[in-house]
C-alpha cells in the first residue's frame, strides 16, 4: 500500500491526482489488477472526470456548493455539515483496472482528490491488487 498526502489550499477544490495514482501502481509492480483508491476523510472523497478542461472541476465544485450551501441551518455544528453531505455524494473510493501496469482511463478521465473543507493535510490511501 502507498500513502499520497495532500496538502489543500481552498475550502473546495479538486487536486488531479492520476500522475500520483500511477506512480504507486509502478511501484507496487502490478502488472495486471485492480487499483483501489481510498480516501479516510469524512470531509473530502475521490472522482473520475475530464481532465483537459479545467472549467469542468470548476463547474462541478459550483454547482455541488448550489445543491449544498454552505450556510444552511443544518444540525452539525462543527460548520461543515455542506462538506460532509458534498463528501457523501461524491464517495470515498474508486477501483481501476490495471492492465499492463498502467492504469485504464478513458482518454478525458482523470483521478480527482475533492477537498471541501480544507485548507487541510489529508491522506489517499492506493493498494494495487494483481490478479
Amino acid at each position: 500500500m502507498s500513502t499520497l498526502h495532500i496538502q489543500t489550499k481552498k475550502r473546495s477544490e479538486f487536486i488531479d491526482i492520476t500522475r500520483d495514482i500511477q506512480k504507486a501502481v509502478n511501484s507496487q509492480k502490478i502488472n495486471e489488477g485492480i487499483c483501489v483508491v481510498f480516501c479516510p476523510h469524512t470531509t473530502a472523497g475521490l472522482t473520475i472526470n475530464e481532465n483537459a478542461d479545467p472549467c469542468v472541476k470548476k463547474d462541478i465544485i459550483s454547482h455541488l456548493e448550489e445543491l449544498v450551501p454552505e450556510d444552511k441551518p443544518y444540525s452539525h455544528s462543527e460548520g461543515n455539515s455542506d462538506s460532509h453531505i458534498k463528501s457523501s455524494l461524491v464517495g470515498s473510493s474508486l477501483n481501476i483496472i490495471i492492465e499492463n501496469n498502467q492504469l485504464v482511463l478513458g482518454t478525458w478521465q482523470g483521478i480527482y482528490f475533492c477537498e471541501f473543507d480544507g485548507p487541510r493535510s489529508r491522506n489517499v490511501f492506493i493498494k494495487a491488487i494483481g490478479g
